[in-house]
């Protein structure tokens, strides 16, 4: 008997499709995938739901434990319709095995870029201190926790690095020849200047915050895309959106997305004060907001679903196919009115959403999206049939 059988969930392109999954992995999919089969738990979505690969978060803060950004993996993850999310660099050498141990602990799946400070994010300057940068420890932290970090994570920005300017961009870089993980630097205020990060940079490395408003923006004074972003892209180095406080505006977003400079991920920087607060609240909402700067629905999903995977290189997610794991996002894309701001207060008008329903995760643990439950909806809207006890009534549509 398989665990879990979804019936009827409509792709984005509208082809209706059945996903079979047991254990853990996807075994069927297709039109009629599910005809004849019996499972543990069914879901029948009778044509009204969107369904995609699990949603992928490749930049978030996510350790409950961090002095200044936290937040509860599930509260960012699972409970609105992701089912993967990545800590950007929360914790370095000195306190990854106890986020290990936190982020086994959660439903949705945790990954971790490994912050080149051994301190991670316990002040704001972490880099203003060379001594913070050990590869000895942080070598012997990548090999402890093989598959948990997937990557390094250095903040180049004026008020992290102090006056060290690019050595430790330039410390990195050596760091990451020893293990050949992806590198991801976050941009903001100068020094050093962009142009002068980006030269540095190499392919699959991550620019995050890419579109901020800030003096070092990707774009120049005339508004045209800076030459040495133009050199990165040709090199391979990946664009990342990470929203964030403070790192997206639109006006810049939608220049560079003009001169084709689109973002190849899009991630939210999530923590708990922007989470309740905004400008950021969810993955949805920054989807939602490139939704209505031009992105196509298509491009967005995959920039939080093949994108992210191949790019983190996270194997079996990011596909709705055969001997894929069994992370499923449910959800809805509604044409209605929305008021949405960047961060730096500039506001859009939006006319179509994305709204998460609910997160399956290894086909086992089934969140409903804080969203849904808020729209109270209920079983009949998405029903489900337990094997042992037949079909039950459910609260709002806590499956």
């Amino acid at each position: 008997m398989n665990d879990l059988i979804i019936k009827q969930g409509t792709l984005i392109n509208g082809d209706i499709i059945d996903i079979v999954i047991n254990d853990g992995r996807i075994t069927a999919i297709g039109p009629s995938a599910a005809t004849g089969l019996a499972s543990i738990r069914e879901i029948d979505l009778h044509g009204h739901y969107h369904v995609s690969a699990g949603w992928i978060d490749a930049h978030t803060h996510c350790n409950p434990q961090s002095p200044l950004y936290f937040d509860e993996p599930d509260l960012i993850g699972a409970s609105s319709g992701v089912t993967t999310v990545v800590d950007a660099g929360s914790t370095g050498a000195d306190d990854i095995d106890h986020f290990y141990t936190v982020a086994r602990k959660a439903k949705t799946h945790v990954y971790a870029f490994l912050n080149i400070a051994r301190t991670g994010i316990c002040r704001q300057n972490e880099l203003a201190d060379m001594a913070q940068i050990d590869n000895e420890r942080l070598q012997n932290a990548v090999r402890r926790h093989k598959g948990f970090i997937i990557g390094l994570k250095a903040r180049m920005s004026k008020s992290v690095i102090g006056d060290n300017r690019l050595l430790p961009l330039i410390k990195a870089k050596i760091m990451q020849r020893a293990n050949g993980l992806p590198l991801m630097v976050h941009i903001g205020n100068p020094p050093p200047n962009l142009e002068d990060i980006a030269d540095l940079l190499t392919k699959g490395d991550i620019i995050t915050h890419c579109f901020n408003g800030k003096p070092n923006r990707i774009l120049d004074d005339a508004g045209n895309l800076k030459q040495a972003i133009q050199r990165a892209l040709a090199r391979g180095v990946i664009l990342d959106v990470g929203h964030g406080t403070e790192s997206l505006s639109f006006s810049v977003a939608e220049q560079a997305i003009k001169f084709g400079a689109h973002p190849h991920m899009i991630s939210s920087d999530i923590y708990q004060r922007n989470r309740v607060g905004g400008p950021v609240y969810s993955l949805a909402t920054v989807m939602t907001k490139f939704l209505n700067m031009g992105l196509s629905p298509e491009y967005i999903l995959n920039c939080v679903t093949i994108n992210a995977a191949n790019l983190l290189h996270l194997p079996r997610k990011g596909r709705l196919e055969r001997g894929y794991d069994g992370d499923i996002t449910i959800f809805e894309l509604k044409n209605q009115r929305i008021k949405l701001v960047d961060a730096e207060g500039q506001i859009r008008i939006g006319t179509q959403q994305f709204i998460p329903i609910a997160a399956i995760i290894a086909g086992v643990h089934i969140v409903v999206a804080e969203n849904a439950a808020a729209k109270n909806m209920s079983a009949e809207n998405i029903p489900t049939q337990n094997a042992a006890t037949g079909r039950s009534r459910v609260n709002g549509i806590s499956l």
